[in-house]
């Protein structure tokens, strides 16, 4: 009985020791591959897209890098057994443009089929972020949501004040003769539609009403002759006589006058077509004046106009007729209104922006010509638009990212595009939204940063996966390649064994680089491929420096920088 009972416990330890030797080495691996995979990383605080897998300082600024909290998202960690079928769908994207989206299958701007984002594939992939409660207080996040309403630009410019063109009138005369009086003697002056302006002595007007007098006195003696021929012919001869008359501006009233005193006039009168303000006097009394020469120049100021200066941007929100309004800066609070009438079709030679008309009615003459002013253009930009507040957006070079709370403290970054801004305050959005959604107006500026940092975590890790998987490709299929070169040396960690094209300076040839586009930093010569150097060029003996950005980027100038992203070089591993 004691031998079983020994023999049991003999075979138990055999296990144990087997299992032991087996199992406990698969379990090392795997803890090992699970803090591999874990492991902590290490990032720049203004430089979030600088990554490192080891505590040091930001290449880019110098300052000391700082751990980075590692979370199921960074690590790409993902719920296994999930299909498509079970994922939620949250909207749908056209393949070429991920700012146009639609909340339902169907066909984009091109005619392509729409594509599903699911949940957790949201625009921004691993820059989506995860903000418990407590710290979104303290990050004083407030959110707004995507709503409907008209957008309504107000469009400020500068202009200038200037006479209305149709309400300018000038004076002047047919007829030779000089200036016996005049009632309009000041620049400045106001007149009344009407009102004299001065009278004019003309031998030949005289001349002329005496001829109208005689053909009076002829047409009176001959109206009754019986021949129709010798009535047809006085009868002419007036009419000609007056109508000479009224082609030098002599109104019918004196001419009725002259008939019926039967005196001619030595002077005569001119007076204002137009009531407004005398901008111009030629003349003085005793001048001599002859047919076409300019009197007067009388301008209706009742109505004014002011040309601003559009920008090209702002052009298409322009249209005639829109209103607009002056502010006096000479009367406190007085405003007129008044509209767009035309927008010039060309460019101002000195501004190079678009000239605008405007017209302003000016019953006090409160508008002067020669002012400069401020005029605001009310344009109805769009109807029933979607519309974010504009402190939303982050404005990051072309592209224009908002954050879209997704409930549970999930933020989701999303680019958009936006259209005009209204004067509340309110940015169009014409793509990348929809309007039952809700974004970020405070503290997405720390949501980016972090936002930021988790993308470049992902991007870090998926490029690690790829260099991983194609170094088992290669040695799967026992494949080694070399440089054409004769050393057959790895410049720095992670570089493989593809073949690099090297460049070296033809009068320097220790200047070595894989930039074709490189000059040397010691003559500034171009650099040539290394074949055409011949034995000039020794890889074998050069110090390479590289990027922690771009690894395949090598240079043997320890003073260089990266061409891509313009990061200082640190030396290269062997």
């Amino acid at each position: 009985m004691k031998a079983k009972i020994f023999i049991v416990l003999f075979v138990g330890i055999l296990i144990g020791a087997a299992a032991t030797y087996f199992i406990a080495p698969m379990a090392r691996t795997a803890g090992n591959e699970i803090q591999e995979e874990g492991k902590q990383l290490y990032s720049c605080g203004m430089h979030p897209e600088v990554i490192s897998d080891k505590p040091g300082n930001c290449p880019i600024c110098g300052m000391k890098l700082t751990p980075i909290k590692s979370t199921a998202q960074d690590t790409g960690q993902v719920q296994t057994g999930e299909s498509a079928k079970d994922r939620k769908i949250l909207y749908w994207r056209a393949p070429m443009d991920p700012t146009e989206i639609y909340d339902k299958p169907g066909k984009s701007k091109m005619g392509m089929d729409l594509i599903p984002v699911y949940e957790g594939e949201e625009a921004g992939g691993a820059g989506s972020i995860t903000i418990d409660g407590a710290l979104q207080q303290n990050m004083n996040l407030r959110v707004a949501k995507v709503e409907r309403r008209d957008i309504s630009n107000v469009i400020r410019v500068y202009g200038s004040v200037t006479y209305a063109e149709d309400k300018e009138f000038s004076v002047n005369t047919k007829i030779s003769g000089w200036i016996e009086k005049l009632y309009v003697n000041t620049t400045g002056q106001r007149v009344q539609k009407g009102q004299p302006l001065l009278e004019i002595y003309s031998p030949e007007l005289v001349s002329t009403q005496e001829e109208y007098l005689l053909a009076l006195n002829n047409y009176e003696k001959l109206a009754s002759s019986p021949y129709e021929s010798v009535r047809n012919s006085a009868k002419k001869m007036l009419t000609l006589s007056r109508d000479r008359l009224e082609y030098w501006d002599i109104s019918k009233a004196e001419i009725d006058k002259i008939e019926k005193t039967g005196q001619s006039r030595r002077t005569i009168l001119l007076k204002s077509q137009i009531a407004g303000v005398v901008t111009h006097k030629a003349v003085v009394e005793g001048d001599k004046v002859g047919p076409g020469m300019d009197l007067f120049h009388i301008v209706d100021l009742s109505k004014i106009w002011v040309e601003a200066s559009v920008y090209e941007s702002e052009l298409p929100l322009i249209e005639v007729g829109q209103k607009a309004e002056v502010e006096l800066d000479h009367v406190m609070g007085q405003k007129l209104q008044g509209k767009v009438d035309f927008i010039y079709p060309y460019l101002d030679q000195k501004s190079k922006a678009n000239n605008v008309r405007l017209v302003f009615d000016n019953p006090d003459l409160l508008l002067k010509p020669g002012m400069y002013t401020t005029v605001r253009i009310y344009s109805h930009a769009a109807s029933d638009s979607l519309a974010i507040p504009s402190e939303a957006v982050i404005h990051s070079g072309k592209r224009k990212i908002v954050f879209v709370t997704k409930g549970d403290g999930k933020f989701e970054p999303r680019e958009i595009k936006i259209g005009a801004e209204s004067d509340d305050g309110y940015l169009q959005i014409i793509s990348g939204l929809f309007d039952h959604e809700e974004v970020v107006v405070s503290g997405q500026f720390l949501l980016d940063s972090e936002s930021r940092t988790r993308e470049a975590i992902a991007k870090m890790r998926a490029t690690q996966a790829q260099r991983a998987q194609e170094s088992s490709k290669e040695e799967e299929k026992g494949e080694h390649e070399s440089h054409d070169m004769k050393p057959d040396v790895k410049p720095h960690e992670g570089h493989t064994e593809m073949e690099t094209p090297f460049y070296a300076c033809p009068m320097h040839p220790k200047f070595i680089t894989t930039d074709p586009n490189a000059k040397c930093p010691e003559c500034e010569m171009n650099v040539v491929k290394i074949e055409e150097l011949g034995d000039k060029v020794d890889l074998e003996k050069a110090e390479f420096y590289t990027c922690p950005m771009h690894p395949d980027f090598l240079t043997t100038d320890k003073n260089g920088r990266c061409p891509e992203c313009g990061m200082k070089l640190e030396k290269a591993k062997k």
